[in-house]
Protein backbone atom coordinates (compact mmCIF):
# COMPACT_ATOMS: atom_id res chain seq x y z
CA UNK A 1 0.00 0.00 0.00
CA UNK A 2 1.46 3.28 -1.17
CA UNK A 3 1.61 6.40 0.92
CA UNK A 4 -1.32 7.78 -0.54
CA UNK A 5 -3.60 5.23 -0.02
CA UNK A 6 -2.49 4.74 3.88
CA UNK A 7 -3.45 8.42 4.18
CA UNK A 8 -6.98 7.66 2.60
CA UNK A 9 -7.25 5.01 5.06
CA UNK A 10 -6.41 7.11 8.48
CA UNK A 11 -9.10 9.54 7.31
CA UNK A 12 -11.72 6.39 6.84
CA UNK A 13 -10.61 4.23 9.89
CA UNK A 14 -10.30 7.01 11.86
CA UNK A 15 -13.03 8.97 11.13
CA UNK A 16 -14.62 9.32 14.48
CA UNK A 17 -11.26 11.41 15.80
CA UNK A 18 -11.84 15.00 15.01
CA UNK A 19 -8.78 16.42 15.78
CA UNK A 20 -6.57 13.88 13.68
CA UNK A 21 -9.45 14.14 10.68
CA UNK A 22 -8.62 17.94 11.02
CA UNK A 23 -4.85 17.24 11.28
CA UNK A 24 -4.91 15.25 8.02
CA UNK A 25 -6.80 17.69 6.18
CA UNK A 26 -5.00 20.47 6.55
CA UNK A 27 -2.40 18.37 4.98
CA UNK A 28 -4.41 16.88 1.73
CA UNK A 29 -2.27 19.03 -0.93
CA UNK A 30 1.08 18.47 0.41
CA UNK A 31 2.88 15.36 -1.43
CA UNK A 32 5.95 15.67 0.31
CA UNK A 33 4.09 15.98 3.78
CA UNK A 34 1.94 12.79 3.49
CA UNK A 35 4.65 11.06 2.04
CA UNK A 36 6.87 11.44 4.71
CA UNK A 37 3.60 10.67 7.51
CA UNK A 38 2.78 7.92 5.66
CA UNK A 39 5.55 6.04 3.70
CA UNK A 40 6.29 3.76 6.29
CA UNK A 41 5.31 3.01 10.28
CA UNK A 42 7.47 4.44 12.77
CA UNK A 43 10.50 2.35 13.41
CA UNK A 44 10.75 0.00 16.10
CA UNK A 45 14.01 -1.51 17.63
CA UNK A 46 16.33 -1.95 20.51
CA UNK A 47 15.59 1.87 22.06
CA UNK A 48 12.29 0.87 20.86
CA UNK A 49 10.18 3.46 18.68
CA UNK A 50 10.70 7.60 18.71
CA UNK A 51 9.32 10.33 16.47
CA UNK A 52 7.70 13.56 16.03
CA UNK A 53 4.29 13.99 17.52
CA UNK A 54 1.26 13.93 14.65
CA UNK A 55 -0.92 11.87 12.96
CA UNK A 56 0.15 9.01 10.69
CA UNK A 57 2.16 5.92 10.68
CA UNK A 58 5.40 7.51 10.97
CA UNK A 59 4.44 9.61 13.55
CA UNK A 60 4.20 9.41 17.31
CA UNK A 61 0.46 9.06 18.24
CA UNK A 62 -2.35 7.43 19.79
CA UNK A 63 -2.91 4.37 17.50
CA UNK A 64 0.96 4.19 17.26
CA UNK A 65 1.52 3.61 20.45
CA UNK A 66 -2.06 1.61 20.98
CA UNK A 67 0.02 -0.74 17.69
CA UNK A 68 2.87 -0.58 19.26
CA UNK A 69 1.52 -2.01 22.68
CA UNK A 70 -0.87 -5.15 21.25
CA UNK A 71 2.22 -6.23 19.55
CA UNK A 72 4.06 -6.60 22.79
CA UNK A 73 0.86 -8.07 24.38
CA UNK A 74 0.85 -10.44 21.63
CA UNK A 75 4.34 -11.43 22.55
CA UNK A 76 4.17 -11.55 25.94
CA UNK A 77 0.83 -13.47 25.75
CA UNK A 78 2.62 -16.40 23.71
CA UNK A 79 4.06 -17.43 27.31
CA UNK A 80 1.55 -18.86 29.78
CA UNK A 81 1.76 -17.11 32.84
CA UNK A 82 3.57 -13.91 31.85
CA UNK A 83 0.23 -11.75 31.63
CA UNK A 84 -0.16 -12.02 35.48
CA UNK A 85 3.81 -11.12 36.16
CA UNK A 86 2.36 -7.51 34.56
CA UNK A 87 4.03 -4.61 33.06
CA UNK A 88 5.29 -1.38 34.77
CA UNK A 89 4.58 1.90 32.71
CA UNK A 90 6.32 5.48 33.20
CA UNK A 91 6.44 8.49 31.58
CA UNK A 92 7.96 11.57 31.72
CA UNK A 93 7.10 15.34 31.15
CA UNK A 94 6.16 15.77 27.43
CA UNK A 95 3.36 16.22 25.22
CA UNK A 96 1.05 13.32 25.45
CA UNK A 97 3.68 11.28 27.59
CA UNK A 98 0.92 11.28 30.34
CA UNK A 99 -1.97 9.77 27.49
CA UNK A 100 0.20 7.45 25.56
CA UNK A 101 1.30 5.60 29.38
CA UNK A 102 -2.54 5.72 29.74
CA UNK A 103 -3.69 4.12 26.87
CA UNK A 104 -0.76 1.26 26.46
CA UNK A 105 -2.37 0.43 29.80
CA UNK A 106 -5.18 -0.23 28.97
CA UNK A 107 -4.20 -1.72 25.56
CA UNK A 108 -2.73 -4.15 27.69
CA UNK A 109 -5.49 -4.41 30.38
CA UNK A 110 -7.96 -5.35 27.26
CA UNK A 111 -5.34 -8.13 26.13
CA UNK A 112 -6.01 -9.79 29.67
CA UNK A 113 -2.19 -8.58 31.12
CA UNK A 114 -1.72 -6.67 34.48
CA UNK A 115 -0.39 -2.89 34.78
CA UNK A 116 1.64 -1.50 37.41
CA UNK A 117 1.63 2.26 35.95
CA UNK A 118 3.22 4.96 38.14
CA UNK A 119 0.65 7.78 39.76
CA UNK A 120 2.80 10.56 37.96
CA UNK A 121 6.03 11.30 36.11
CA UNK A 122 9.28 8.92 37.07
CA UNK A 123 12.22 9.30 35.79
CA UNK A 124 14.04 6.08 33.61
CA UNK A 125 15.38 4.28 36.34
CA UNK A 126 12.65 4.23 38.54
CA UNK A 127 11.19 2.24 35.87
CA UNK A 128 13.83 0.00 35.66
CA UNK A 129 13.97 -0.56 39.38
CA UNK A 130 10.05 -1.32 39.38
CA UNK A 131 10.73 -4.03 36.89
CA UNK A 132 13.37 -5.88 39.05
CA UNK A 133 11.26 -5.26 42.62
CA UNK A 134 7.76 -6.12 41.13
CA UNK A 135 9.09 -9.25 39.08
CA UNK A 136 6.71 -8.12 35.91
CA UNK A 137 7.57 -9.25 32.83
CA UNK A 138 8.08 -6.03 31.06
CA UNK A 139 8.06 -2.30 31.26
CA UNK A 140 7.44 0.67 29.06
CA UNK A 141 8.39 4.56 29.68
CA UNK A 142 6.48 7.15 27.27
CA UNK A 143 9.81 9.27 26.49
CA UNK A 144 11.87 11.02 24.07
CA UNK A 145 15.05 11.71 26.35
CA UNK A 146 16.73 14.80 25.69
CA UNK A 147 14.83 15.07 21.83
CA UNK A 148 13.22 18.57 21.18
CA UNK A 149 9.86 19.18 22.23
CA UNK A 150 8.21 17.86 18.92
CA UNK A 151 9.09 14.56 19.82
CA UNK A 152 8.22 11.66 21.90
CA UNK A 153 8.74 8.03 22.13
CA UNK A 154 8.13 4.68 23.33
CA UNK A 155 10.59 2.02 25.33
CA UNK A 156 10.37 -1.30 26.39
CA UNK A 157 12.40 -2.73 29.24
CA UNK A 158 11.87 -6.65 29.44
CA UNK A 159 12.17 -8.56 33.02
CA UNK A 160 15.99 -7.68 33.52
CA UNK A 161 15.11 -4.12 34.04
CA UNK A 162 17.22 -2.94 30.68
CA UNK A 163 15.83 -2.01 27.17
CA UNK A 164 14.87 -4.81 24.84
CA UNK A 165 18.38 -6.57 23.22
CA UNK A 166 18.46 -7.10 19.52
CA UNK A 167 16.32 -10.67 19.09
CA UNK A 168 13.62 -9.76 21.73
CA UNK A 169 13.29 -6.73 20.22
CA UNK A 170 13.28 -8.33 16.39
CA UNK A 171 10.52 -11.04 18.08
CA UNK A 172 8.25 -8.11 19.27
CA UNK A 173 7.81 -5.94 16.06
CA UNK A 174 7.38 -9.26 14.09
CA UNK A 175 4.49 -9.11 16.49
CA UNK A 176 3.70 -5.20 16.16
CA UNK A 177 4.28 -5.80 12.03
CA UNK A 178 0.96 -8.25 12.37
CA UNK A 179 -1.05 -6.00 14.15
CA UNK A 180 -3.62 -3.73 12.66
CA UNK A 181 -3.84 0.20 13.63
CA UNK A 182 -7.64 -0.71 13.82
CA UNK A 183 -6.97 -3.72 16.16
CA UNK A 184 -5.16 -2.24 19.07
CA UNK A 185 -8.17 -1.21 20.77
CA UNK A 186 -8.20 0.17 24.65
CA UNK A 187 -10.13 -1.45 27.55
CA UNK A 188 -12.06 0.83 29.69
CA UNK A 189 -10.68 2.36 32.33
CA UNK A 190 -12.95 1.74 35.16
CA UNK A 191 -13.50 -1.72 34.16
CA UNK A 192 -9.92 -2.73 33.86
CA UNK A 193 -9.73 -1.08 37.79
CA UNK A 194 -12.39 -2.95 38.75
CA UNK A 195 -11.41 -6.44 37.34
CA UNK A 196 -7.90 -5.62 38.96
CA UNK A 197 -5.94 -5.33 35.63
CA UNK A 198 -4.71 -1.60 36.37
CA UNK A 199 -3.12 -0.81 39.36
CA UNK A 200 -0.92 2.35 40.17
CA UNK A 201 1.71 2.79 42.35
CA UNK A 202 3.94 5.34 43.62
CA UNK A 203 5.22 6.35 46.60
CA UNK A 204 6.20 2.80 48.36
CA UNK A 205 7.93 1.92 45.34
CA UNK A 206 10.04 5.53 45.26
CA UNK A 207 10.73 4.99 48.92
CA UNK A 208 12.39 1.18 47.92
CA UNK A 209 14.83 2.63 45.08
CA UNK A 210 15.94 5.48 47.42
CA UNK A 211 16.77 3.28 50.17
CA UNK A 212 18.78 1.10 47.40
CA UNK A 213 20.68 4.15 45.88
CA UNK A 214 21.40 5.68 49.54
CA UNK A 215 23.68 2.43 49.90
CA UNK A 216 25.62 3.48 46.60
CA UNK A 217 27.56 5.90 48.33
CA UNK A 218 30.80 5.29 48.61
CA UNK A 219 32.02 6.96 52.09
CA UNK A 220 28.60 7.47 54.04
CA UNK A 221 30.78 9.32 56.63
CA UNK A 222 32.45 12.14 54.07
CA UNK A 223 29.00 13.27 52.77
CA UNK A 224 27.71 13.32 56.63
CA UNK A 225 30.58 16.08 57.21
CA UNK A 226 32.23 17.48 53.74
CA UNK A 227 28.60 17.51 52.31
CA UNK A 228 27.54 19.84 54.45
CA UNK A 229 29.55 22.71 52.93
CA UNK A 230 28.95 21.30 49.07
CA UNK A 231 26.91 23.93 47.52
CA UNK A 232 25.40 22.87 43.88
CA UNK A 233 23.22 24.12 41.56
CA UNK A 234 20.55 21.77 40.16
CA UNK A 235 18.28 21.69 37.11
CA UNK A 236 16.13 18.96 36.13
CA UNK A 237 15.48 20.60 33.12
CA UNK A 238 11.55 20.61 33.22
CA UNK A 239 11.60 17.07 33.55
CA UNK A 240 11.23 13.98 35.94
CA UNK A 241 14.44 14.23 38.16
CA UNK A 242 13.45 16.70 40.10
CA UNK A 243 12.28 14.64 43.28
CA UNK A 244 13.45 12.22 43.57
CA UNK A 245 17.43 13.70 42.62
CA UNK A 246 16.59 16.26 45.07
CA UNK A 247 15.52 13.80 47.65
CA UNK A 248 18.50 11.68 47.90
CA UNK A 249 20.75 14.75 47.98
CA UNK A 250 18.99 15.90 50.83
CA UNK A 251 18.84 12.10 52.54
CA UNK A 252 22.91 11.58 52.10
CA UNK A 253 23.33 14.89 54.09
CA UNK A 254 24.05 17.40 51.23
CA UNK A 255 21.63 20.94 52.48
CA UNK A 256 22.91 22.98 49.75
CA UNK A 257 21.38 22.13 46.55
CA UNK A 258 19.80 24.60 44.79
CA UNK A 259 17.80 24.51 42.17
CA UNK A 260 17.12 26.70 39.08
CA UNK A 261 13.05 28.03 39.65
CA UNK A 262 12.76 28.66 36.00
CA UNK A 263 13.52 24.77 35.20
CA UNK A 264 12.08 23.26 38.29
CA UNK A 265 8.55 22.09 37.39
CA UNK A 266 7.29 20.19 34.39
CA UNK A 267 7.20 21.64 30.71
CA UNK A 268 6.09 19.76 27.77
CA UNK A 269 7.51 22.92 26.18
CA UNK A 270 10.95 22.80 27.74
CA UNK A 271 10.59 26.90 27.04
CA UNK A 272 13.70 27.94 28.77
CA UNK A 273 16.01 25.34 26.24
CA UNK A 274 16.63 25.44 22.62
CA UNK A 275 16.96 21.25 23.95
CA UNK A 276 16.66 20.07 26.97
CA UNK A 277 19.87 18.11 26.57
CA UNK A 278 22.27 18.23 29.02
CA UNK A 279 25.41 17.67 26.38
CA UNK A 280 24.27 21.31 24.90
CA UNK A 281 25.79 23.94 26.69
CA UNK A 282 23.16 26.01 26.16
CA UNK A 283 21.09 23.85 28.67
CA UNK A 284 22.88 25.27 31.41
CA UNK A 285 22.72 28.47 30.52
CA UNK A 286 20.52 29.45 33.61
CA UNK A 287 22.21 27.24 35.89
CA UNK A 288 25.35 28.41 35.47
CA UNK A 289 24.33 32.05 35.56
CA UNK A 290 22.68 30.78 38.99
CA UNK A 291 25.87 28.83 40.14
CA UNK A 292 27.93 32.21 39.81
CA UNK A 293 25.68 34.08 41.81
CA UNK A 294 25.67 31.79 44.33
CA UNK A 295 29.43 30.67 44.05
CA UNK A 296 28.48 26.79 43.73
CA UNK A 297 31.08 23.91 43.76
CA UNK A 298 29.41 22.39 40.88
CA UNK A 299 26.50 22.65 38.28
CA UNK A 300 24.18 19.48 37.52
CA UNK A 301 21.47 18.93 34.83
CA UNK A 302 19.51 15.91 34.00
CA UNK A 303 17.52 15.52 30.74
CA UNK A 304 13.35 15.04 30.67
CA UNK A 305 13.47 11.13 31.71
CA UNK A 306 16.55 11.61 34.00
CA UNK A 307 18.67 8.95 32.75
CA UNK A 308 21.64 10.79 31.76
CA UNK A 309 23.59 13.72 33.53
CA UNK A 310 25.78 16.51 32.34
CA UNK A 311 28.06 18.52 35.05
CA UNK A 312 29.81 21.71 34.93
CA UNK A 313 32.49 22.61 36.94
CA UNK A 314 34.93 25.89 37.39
CA UNK A 315 38.03 25.78 35.36
CA UNK A 316 41.19 27.27 36.23
CA UNK A 317 39.72 31.04 35.28
CA UNK A 318 36.60 30.42 37.60
CA UNK A 319 34.59 30.08 34.78
CA UNK A 320 32.15 26.96 34.78
CA UNK A 321 32.84 24.89 31.87
CA UNK A 322 30.42 22.10 30.62
CA UNK A 323 32.37 18.86 30.91
CA UNK A 324 32.35 16.00 28.55
CA UNK A 325 30.54 12.69 29.03
CA UNK A 326 33.47 10.63 28.65
CA UNK A 327 35.41 13.84 31.42
CA UNK A 328 32.82 13.14 33.70
CA UNK A 329 32.24 8.70 33.66
CA UNK A 330 36.53 8.94 33.99
CA UNK A 331 36.30 11.45 37.29
CA UNK A 332 33.55 8.95 38.94
CA UNK A 333 35.33 6.32 38.17
CA UNK A 334 38.82 7.27 39.21
CA UNK A 335 37.10 8.82 42.57
CA UNK A 336 35.49 5.61 43.11
CA UNK A 337 38.69 3.23 42.87
CA UNK A 338 40.49 5.67 44.58
CA UNK A 339 38.62 5.75 47.49
CA UNK A 340 37.83 1.80 47.08
CA UNK A 341 41.08 1.08 47.59
CA UNK A 342 41.92 3.27 50.42
CA UNK A 343 38.96 1.98 52.05
CA UNK A 344 39.76 -1.47 51.36
CA UNK A 345 36.77 -2.29 49.70
CA UNK A 346 38.19 -3.02 46.00
CA UNK A 347 36.86 -6.85 44.92
CA UNK A 348 39.78 -8.54 43.33
CA UNK A 349 37.93 -9.32 40.37
CA UNK A 350 36.28 -5.94 39.88
CA UNK A 351 35.31 -4.58 36.04
CA UNK A 352 33.74 -1.46 34.52
CA UNK A 353 32.02 -1.76 31.34
CA UNK A 354 32.03 1.02 28.89
CA UNK A 355 30.70 1.29 24.91
CA UNK A 356 33.04 0.59 22.69
CA UNK A 357 32.93 4.58 21.79
CA UNK A 358 33.55 5.55 25.01
CA UNK A 359 37.54 6.95 25.93
CA UNK A 360 40.31 4.58 26.52
CA UNK A 361 41.12 6.81 29.17
CA UNK A 362 39.03 4.49 31.60
CA UNK A 363 41.13 1.64 30.77
CA UNK A 364 43.94 3.53 31.72
CA UNK A 365 42.87 4.22 35.28
CA UNK A 366 41.15 0.86 35.71
CA UNK A 367 44.59 -0.40 34.82
CA UNK A 368 46.38 1.46 37.33
CA UNK A 369 43.87 -0.16 40.17
CA UNK A 370 43.90 -4.11 38.52
CA UNK A 371 40.66 -3.48 37.60
CA UNK A 372 39.67 -5.09 34.11
CA UNK A 373 37.76 -3.52 31.19
CA UNK A 374 34.87 -4.58 29.05
CA UNK A 375 34.01 -2.64 25.67
CA UNK A 376 29.99 -3.49 24.48
CA UNK A 377 27.94 -2.33 21.69
CA UNK A 378 26.28 1.13 22.28
CA UNK A 379 23.56 1.14 23.92
CA UNK A 380 23.08 0.35 27.68
CA UNK A 381 21.10 -2.38 27.41
CA UNK A 382 24.14 -3.78 26.02
CA UNK A 383 25.92 -3.34 29.83
CA UNK A 384 22.66 -4.81 31.66
CA UNK A 385 23.82 -7.72 29.13
CA UNK A 386 27.22 -7.61 30.51
CA UNK A 387 25.93 -7.03 34.44
CA UNK A 388 23.87 -10.39 33.92
CA UNK A 389 26.88 -12.27 32.60
CA UNK A 390 28.63 -11.26 35.67
CA UNK A 391 26.00 -12.68 37.94
CA UNK A 392 25.16 -15.76 36.07
CA UNK A 393 29.49 -17.01 35.96
CA UNK A 394 30.60 -15.26 39.50
CA UNK A 395 33.72 -14.23 36.77
CA UNK A 396 33.59 -10.46 37.82
CA UNK A 397 32.64 -7.51 40.44
CA UNK A 398 30.47 -4.77 38.56
CA UNK A 399 31.63 -1.85 40.12
CA UNK A 400 30.49 0.83 37.15
CA UNK A 401 29.11 1.76 33.86
CA UNK A 402 28.85 4.20 31.70
CA UNK A 403 28.86 5.68 27.95
CA UNK A 404 30.26 9.11 26.64
CA UNK A 405 26.54 10.31 26.28
CA UNK A 406 26.00 11.07 29.52
CA UNK A 407 25.27 7.66 31.18
CA UNK A 408 26.46 6.42 34.43
CA UNK A 409 25.59 3.25 36.77
CA UNK A 410 26.98 1.88 40.11
CA UNK A 411 24.23 -0.24 40.82
CA UNK A 412 22.73 -3.76 40.20
CA UNK A 413 19.73 -3.09 41.33
CA UNK A 414 18.76 -0.99 38.09
CA UNK A 415 19.74 -1.83 34.22
CA UNK A 416 19.78 1.27 32.83
CA UNK A 417 21.73 4.37 32.89
CA UNK A 418 20.66 6.30 36.36
CA UNK A 419 20.49 9.86 36.61
CA UNK A 420 19.61 9.45 40.17
CA UNK A 421 22.50 7.00 41.05
CA UNK A 422 24.87 9.65 39.11
CA UNK A 423 23.82 12.78 40.59
CA UNK A 424 25.10 11.05 43.87
CA UNK A 425 28.30 10.08 42.77
CA UNK A 426 28.89 13.41 41.12
CA UNK A 427 28.46 15.01 44.59
CA UNK A 428 30.06 13.09 46.44
CA UNK A 429 33.12 13.35 44.15
CA UNK A 430 32.72 17.33 44.27
CA UNK A 431 32.83 16.77 48.41
CA UNK A 432 35.88 14.23 48.56
CA UNK A 433 37.52 16.72 45.80
CA UNK A 434 36.42 19.77 48.76
CA UNK A 435 37.47 17.70 51.45
CA UNK A 436 41.32 18.30 49.81
CA UNK A 437 40.76 21.59 48.95
CA UNK A 438 40.11 20.89 45.13
CA UNK A 439 37.74 21.48 42.76
CA UNK A 440 36.33 18.51 40.15
CA UNK A 441 38.27 20.69 37.68
CA UNK A 442 41.62 20.21 39.69
CA UNK A 443 41.29 16.06 39.81
CA UNK A 444 40.42 15.85 36.24
CA UNK A 445 43.73 17.88 35.47
CA UNK A 446 45.84 15.68 37.69
CA UNK A 447 44.22 12.48 35.81
CA UNK A 448 45.42 13.65 32.41
CA UNK A 449 48.64 14.92 33.87
CA UNK A 450 48.71 11.12 35.23
CA UNK A 451 47.43 9.21 32.24
CA UNK A 452 47.74 11.43 29.07
CA UNK A 453 45.62 13.80 27.69
CA UNK A 454 42.40 12.33 25.93
CA UNK A 455 40.59 14.03 23.65
CA UNK A 456 37.38 12.90 22.29
CA UNK A 457 34.66 14.37 20.25
CA UNK A 458 31.80 13.79 17.93
CA UNK A 459 29.89 15.16 15.35
CA UNK A 460 25.81 14.17 13.72
CA UNK A 461 25.05 14.89 10.61
CA UNK A 462 21.27 15.09 9.82
CA UNK A 463 19.89 12.91 7.35
CA UNK A 464 16.02 13.53 7.21
CA UNK A 465 13.48 11.86 5.27
CA UNK A 466 13.10 9.17 2.71
CA UNK A 467 16.30 10.27 1.37
CA UNK A 468 18.50 10.52 4.01
CA UNK A 469 17.30 6.84 4.73
CA UNK A 470 18.61 5.51 1.89
CA UNK A 471 21.94 7.96 2.30
CA UNK A 472 22.34 6.46 5.54
CA UNK A 473 22.43 3.49 4.12
CA UNK A 474 25.12 4.29 1.24
CA UNK A 475 27.52 5.68 3.62
CA UNK A 476 27.36 2.72 5.76
CA UNK A 477 28.31 0.43 2.76
CA UNK A 478 30.81 2.71 1.15
CA UNK A 479 32.70 3.00 4.66
CA UNK A 480 32.85 -0.40 5.39
CA UNK A 481 33.48 -1.74 1.49
CA UNK A 482 35.46 1.07 0.87
CA UNK A 483 38.01 2.01 4.03
CA UNK A 484 39.88 4.93 4.15
CA UNK A 485 43.94 4.33 4.11
CA UNK A 486 44.17 7.05 6.16
CA UNK A 487 42.67 10.15 8.26
CA UNK A 488 44.48 13.17 8.77
CA UNK A 489 47.94 12.15 8.65
CA UNK A 490 47.44 8.98 10.60
CA UNK A 491 47.37 5.78 9.12
CA UNK A 492 44.36 2.74 9.52
CA UNK A 493 45.87 0.30 11.24
CA UNK A 494 42.85 -2.00 11.51
CA UNK A 495 38.84 -2.10 10.68
CA UNK A 496 36.33 -2.90 12.50
CA UNK A 497 33.29 -3.94 10.78
CA UNK A 498 30.24 -4.21 13.48
CA UNK A 499 27.85 -5.64 10.99
CA UNK A 500 29.79 -8.60 10.08
CA UNK A 501 31.41 -8.76 13.65
CA UNK A 502 35.02 -9.01 11.62
CA UNK A 503 38.56 -6.81 12.67
CA UNK A 504 40.54 -6.50 9.29
CA UNK A 505 44.15 -5.63 9.86
CA UNK A 506 44.86 -3.68 6.74
CA UNK A 507 48.62 -4.31 6.52
CA UNK A 508 48.31 -8.17 6.26
CA UNK A 509 44.67 -8.85 5.57
CA UNK A 510 43.80 -10.68 8.14
CA UNK A 511 40.47 -10.86 10.07
CA UNK A 512 39.34 -12.13 12.87
CA UNK A 513 36.08 -12.55 15.26
CA UNK A 514 35.16 -9.45 17.29
CA UNK A 515 32.41 -11.43 19.15
CA UNK A 516 30.21 -8.64 19.70
CA UNK A 517 26.67 -9.05 18.39
CA UNK A 518 25.66 -7.32 14.73
CA UNK A 519 25.20 -3.73 14.72
CA UNK A 520 25.78 -0.81 11.98
CA UNK A 521 28.85 0.66 12.54
CA UNK A 522 32.53 0.93 11.50
CA UNK A 523 35.60 1.70 13.46
CA UNK A 524 39.20 2.77 12.18
CA UNK A 525 41.78 2.16 14.57
CA UNK A 526 44.59 4.60 13.85
CA UNK A 527 48.23 5.16 14.70
CA UNK A 528 49.34 6.48 18.47
CA UNK A 529 46.02 4.87 19.83
CA UNK A 530 43.46 7.03 17.72
CA UNK A 531 40.64 5.85 16.48
CA UNK A 532 37.48 7.08 14.65
CA UNK A 533 33.92 5.52 14.47
CA UNK A 534 30.80 6.04 12.26
CA UNK A 535 27.29 4.62 12.97
CA UNK A 536 23.84 5.82 12.05
CA UNK A 537 22.12 6.75 15.10
CA UNK A 538 19.52 3.87 16.16
CA UNK A 539 16.70 6.94 17.30
CA UNK A 540 17.37 9.80 14.90
CA UNK A 541 18.12 10.36 11.07
CA UNK A 542 21.71 10.99 11.87
CA UNK A 543 25.23 9.68 10.85
CA UNK A 544 27.36 10.04 14.44
CA UNK A 545 30.70 10.07 13.97
CA UNK A 546 33.27 9.41 16.92
CA UNK A 547 36.88 10.84 17.34
CA UNK A 548 38.64 9.57 20.09
CA UNK A 549 43.02 10.74 20.67
CA UNK A 550 45.60 10.85 22.99
CA UNK A 551 48.80 13.45 23.33
CA UNK A 552 51.81 14.35 25.71
CA UNK A 553 50.08 17.83 26.28
CA UNK A 554 46.48 19.08 25.76
CA UNK A 555 47.48 21.73 22.78
CA UNK A 556 49.14 18.86 20.35
CA UNK A 557 46.03 16.66 21.72
CA UNK A 558 43.32 18.76 20.82
CA UNK A 559 44.94 20.36 17.54
CA UNK A 560 45.47 16.26 16.41
CA UNK A 561 41.78 15.65 17.31
CA UNK A 562 40.39 18.60 15.12
CA UNK A 563 42.23 17.49 12.09
CA UNK A 564 40.58 14.03 12.53
CA UNK A 565 37.43 15.14 12.57
CA UNK A 566 37.32 17.47 9.49
CA UNK A 567 38.93 14.39 7.85
CA UNK A 568 35.59 11.61 9.57
CA UNK A 569 33.47 14.96 8.43
CA UNK A 570 34.85 14.19 5.07
CA UNK A 571 33.85 10.34 5.25
CA UNK A 572 30.25 11.35 5.18
CA UNK A 573 29.38 14.34 2.84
Amino acid sequence: MGYQQRYEAWLRDFAGDADTVRELQRIAGDEKEKEDRFYTDLSFGTAGMRGVLGAGTNRMNVYTVRRATCGLADYINAAPGQAQRGVVIAYDSRRMSAQFARQAALVLCAQGIRVYLFDSLRPVPALSFAVRELKAVAGIVITASHNPPQYNGYKVYWEDGAQLPPELAEAVYSRIEATAYTDALPMDEAEAKAGGLLQMIGQALDDAYIARVRTLCVQPQLMATAGKNLKIVYTPLHGSGNILVRRILREVGIQGVIVVPEQELPDPDFSTVAVPNPEDPGAFTLAMALADREGADCVFGTDPDCDRVGVAVKDGQGVYRLLTGNQIGCLLLYYMLTSRKALGTLPANGAVIKSMVTTELARAIAADFDVAVFDVLTGFKFIAEKIQSFEDTGSHTFLFGFEESYGYLSSTFVRDKDGVNASLLIAEAAAWAKSHGKTLYDVLQEIYATYGHYVESGVSVTLPGVDGLARMRQISARLRGQPPRQLGDLPVLAVRDYLSGLRTDVATGAQTPMGYPAADGVYYELAGGAWVCVRPSGTEPKMKLYIANCGEDAATAKAQNEALREAARALVQ
